[in-house]
């Protein structure tokens, strides 16, 4: 008979399948109650497995190769990973301005910096 897997290992699968670079307590409502998936997520945060991006929001984790310590875990940045909780929270976001004008090739990449006066 297979043993059975902790509630912790089964949120592990979950992110390990899931191509999401972030991920919502909500999202492990089917797996166990809620104080019980919150202390799973806070043992995988202190594992280094994830990273507490703000309340209620996770996000992938991979070990750094400078330090060692687990970061952030997305192709699209902190940024992306942002955008990404913003959307499963149902929360409205736009491109800023200055990715706009990048976008329709009125401005380009270092036109955004400012210089200092001598």
């Amino acid at each position: 008979m297979a043993a059975r897997k902790t509630l912790r290992e089964k949120i592990e699968a979950r992110v390990a399948r899931k191509g999401d670079a972030v991920f919502l307590p909500r999202e492990f409502s089917d797996l166990g109650g809620q104080d019980q998936v919150l202390r799973a997520l806070r043992e995988l945060v202190r594992e280094g497995r994830l990273i507490r991006l703000g309340y209620g929001v996770y996000g992938r984790a991979e070990r750094s190769k400078l330090s060692g310590q687990p970061v952030l875990a997305s192709p699209d940045g902190f940024v992306g990973a942002a955008r990404a909780a913003l959307t499963k929270l149902g929360v409205a976001w736009g491109p800023t301005e200055w990715e706009r004008a990048y976008n329709e090739g009125r401005s380009t990449p270092s036109a955004g910096k400012r210089r200092r006066p001598r």
